[in-house]
């Protein structure tokens, strides 16, 4: 069985997908690009400005569950340019203080709207 997680505090899903799915104990979290959901338009800048509102996004959906940063147990973040990785890892460290997440990072050649960040995640009910 699963559960669709959906919130306005998160920008709204570009295409036939949702937000966030619960299933079992894990909440699946789509690939969050650097969209302001209070104007819908993409935040353009420096990776770490983009990588901030990707991580807010995934933040506001993570409370939409009942849920944190520390239940985030996994994530892969797609750059489009892999030299941006330590200014990037500069600002993910800001949201994942302890204990850190699994993750896996991958260049990519493009992502959508131009971003240059792109960060999905799996979260675990404790």
């Amino acid at each position: 069985m699963k559960k669709i997680v959906k919130t306005n505090k998160a920008p709204k899903a570009i295409g036939p997908y949702s937000q966030g799915i619960i299933a079992g104990n894990f909440m699946f979290i789509s690939g969050q690009i650097a969209i302001d959901p209070d104007t819908n338009e993409m935040v353009t800048g420096t990776i770490e400005e983009e990588t901030e509102q990707v991580l807010k996004n995934i933040g506001a959906i993570l409370n939409e569950a009942g849920l944190t940063y520390e239940n985030v147990v996994k994530t892969t973040v797609y750059l489009t340019d892999l030299n941006d990785f330590v200014k990037m890892n500069e600002v993910y460290a800001r949201f994942f203080k302890t204990n850190p997440p699994a993750r896996a990072a991958i260049q990519v050649s493009k992502l959508p709207k131009g971003a240059k960040i792109e960060i999905e995640a799996i979260a675990c009910f404790e």
